[in-house]
Formats: C-alpha cells, structure tokens, sequence
C-alpha cells in the first residue's frame, strides 16, 4: 500500500493566523479561502497525471471536506468520510471570558447531503452533528492516530492500493510520531496547504518516500 497523506487546502483560520499571528475570531469549522481552492485545484491536476489514486477519504472538518470534493472531481473517486482523520482537538471555540475550549456540534447529514452530496457519509452520522464532546487533548490524538493507522492496514495493508486521506497538520504530526517512534515535545513535521507525504507500506518494511511536497504549486501559493 501506498499512503498519499494530504493537508487540506488553506483555510480561514490558516489566513487569519498567518496574517494576524492570533487566533481571536477564529471559526470552530473554517471554510476553504480562495487560495485554498485554487491549491486544491492544482493539487487535483496533479494526483490525476498518473499518480493512480484508487481510495479517497477525507475528514469531516469543512476545509478537509471540501479540499476531498475538488480532487475527486479530477480523480473520479467518490470521498468518503473517515471520523478519526480529524484535526486534533475536535470541533471547538475558545470560551472568551475564561480561554476554555468547548466542544461544538459539527456539521450534520443534512448540511454534508446539501453541500456536498458526492461524500459518502458514515451511517452513524445524523443531524445532531459529527461532533458533540469536549476538547481533545493530546494523548486522545495520539491513540486516535494508532487507531487509525490499525484500520488503515486492515483495509488496505498488503495490497497494490494507493490510498489518499485529506486530513490535517495536527493530526499528521500525531501519525508520525506513532509511526516513527518520535515522541521529542517540540519535534514539529511541517506539512504546508494542499502538501502531500508519502509512505509506502512494503510487509513488515514502512518507507517514508517524500514528505511536505508542493512542487506541484507556484512558489506564492505556498502557505
């Protein structure tokens, strides 16, 4: 199997921070900005010149969702939603009085069967939300990240498949250290918009091919 692990395309709250350097406003679901559109697109053009894709999944955060839907368009993959693709610490806003993270809701069926109906959802969601928990903390990312990486090779471990996830740079973090062993706090993994690592799982051999690759986009849509 061939792991293709994808940061989402930029976001709102990705812009807001790299130009504000704060997250004051930021949004507990942040949409696609333009950029992040035109990323995704660029991005697309080049998974379908001949990388041969054969499973798209992406996250259930908007931006991942929405980074998943332009490249099935180009790859003729329906996305299908995997829960623990997402961000580290769930879906939440700080509370403005106290800092306190409170977990929110998340998008419903309704809302994914609206504005995005080429995603395959999974059964359990319904129009409560995705989400409804408290903050994750980061032990919670870590396990997540090991549960995630026990699923991935039961479905696809030992095959010619190439697999695709939309996700985030949290959460690739937490994948790395669980797969490579690196637990050092302040041992950071860039991962770039719309950048792409691969992995290659070859039997009992894990191969880190690339990791944070952009060339595919100008140097001014690097962010």
């Amino acid at each position: 199997m061939q792991l293709y692990f994808i940061r989402h395309g930029q976001s709102s709250n990705n812009f807001l921070y790299d130009t504000t350097g704060s997250s004051v406003g930021r949004s507990e679901d942040p949409e696609l900005t333009e950029t992040g559109r035109h990323q995704a697109e660029l991005l697309a053009q080049f998974l379908a010149r001949g990388v041969g894709i054969t499973h798209l999944y992406t996250s259930l955060m908007v931006r991942a969702v929405a980074t998943a839907c332009i490249l099935s368009r180009a790859l003729h993959l329906a996305p299908v939603a995997w829960e623990d693709l997402h961000e580290g610490g769930g879906i939440y806003l700080d509370d403005s009085q106290t800092g306190e993270k409170i977990g929110q809701p998340g998008k419903t069926r309704a809302y994914f069967a609206t504005h995005y109906p080429e995603l395959i959802l999974p059964p359990t969601l319904n129009d409560a939300g995705w989400w409804n928990r408290p903050f994750e903390v980061y032990e919670q990312t870590l396990a997540r990240a090991e549960r995630f990486l026990n699923d991935l090779l039961a479905r696809h471990g030992n095959t010619e498949d190439r697999v695709a996830v939309v996700s985030h740079g949290g959460f690739y973090n937490a994948l790395m250290h669980t797969l490579f062993k690196i637990g050092r706090p302040g041992v950071w993994f860039a991962l770039h918009n719309a950048a792409i690592t691969r992995i290659d799982f070859l039997g009992e051999e894990t191969v880190l091919v690339y990791t944070n690759r952009t060339d595919f986009l100008p140097d001014a849509l690097v962010t």
